[in-house]
């Protein structure tokens, strides 16, 4: 019994460090965008060499593997339900780390939008019941379906983030295509895992091509709108959209119920509100954001008082 609460509490230690370190390695990821050449997919090659020639962004990719590590102990040695909670709450570290270490000013509008969506998260775990085995079956029809509504939505926000009119602040049409993109990865690898009980032969699956395709996707997505975004907004609605969207799957594919009683069901369906209503609220407001643009765009006048008036 002992053994079994250590095996938890050293679990549950994971999913912390796991929670850090993957928004530690966003912020890293963010800071080598900036510095690298613009990510152009007309040449796709080029744009993933210019970006791990990049320090911070390949140090960011190096924390990322720590991470995913200690997010596999973590779910391996607590309880699921627990150990997701962990990690989905841990957007409340991004604003700590962006703040205190990064330099990035929030506001309180911003740390009111995270700390909404991390609760909402940890909400919607917590309530889950487990949600099914590491191999559960699946809806192949739900699958179909969820997969195609993702790869249209996301393929819809990157054509729409091309359109200046759209009132959105800068990179976070992308960021959240790129968080669908890890979401579409994420379920076509658990479908992918259950089909592989029949053999190698099920890397054959056509799952497969999908987790390349959108990992792929969702490396050059993540990259541009951390080059032309704010880094809290983008790196939040990145986590987002790829909690969210795997939340989801759950309930459409892998038939995980939505609650079991109705006060467990009314809470959900809460926490899904307040978490569309925090991420509203985490990307500052579009004039703000243009005004502090066309303001940095301004070229700094060095004339005199006297050569001004002239």
């Amino acid at each position: 019994m002992t053994s079994v609460s250590l095996a938890v509490g050293v679990g549950l230690v994971c999913a912390l460090l796991s929670a850090l370190a993957t928004n530690l390695s966003f912020l890293f990821k963010h800071k080598g965008a900036v510095a690298a050449p613009d990510v152009d997919m007309r040449h796709p090659l080029r744009s993933a060499i210019d970006l791990f020639r990049s320090r911070w962004w390949s140090i960011g990719w190096g924390v990322a593997a720590v991470a995913f590590a200690l997010h596999v102990a973590a779910l391996t040695l607590a309880p699921i339900s627990i150990g997701q909670a962990v990690l989905a709450g841990g957007l409340v570290f991004l604003a700590v780390l962006a703040d205190r270490f990064f330099g990035m000013h929030l506001g309180r509008r911003q740390w009111i939008g995270i700390g909404v969506v991390a609760v909402s998260l940890s909400l919607l775990t917590l309530t889950g019941g487990g949600g099914g085995g590491a191999h559960s079956g699946y809806s192949l029809a739900g699958m179909i379906i969820f997969e195609a509504i993702a790869v249209g939505v996301g393929v819809l926000l990157v054509v729409s983030h091309l359109i200046e009119r759209i009132p959105v602040a800068p990179g976070v049409l992308l960021g959240i295509a790129a968080g669908l993109g890890y979401g579409i990865s994420d379920v076509a690898i658990k479908a992918l895992s259950g089909d592989l009980d029949s053999g190698p032969a099920g890397l054959l699956s056509p799952w497969s091509a999908i987790i390349v395709t959108a990992a792929i996707f969702s490396f050059f997505a993540s990259a541009r709108s951390l080059q032309i975004g704010d880094g809290v907004t983008v790196i939040a609605v990145t986590s987002v959209a790829a909690n969210l969207s795997t939340i989801i799957a759950g309930l459409a594919v892998f038939g995980d119920p939505l609650g079991n009683d109705v006060l467990v069901v009314s809470v959900r369906i809460a926490a899904f509100a307040l978490i569309l209503v925090g991420a509203a609220l985490i990307p500052a407001p579009v004039r703000a954001g243009e005004a502090l643009n066309q303001s940095a765009a301004e070229p700094v006048s060095t004339a005199t008082p006297q050569e001004a008036q002239q």
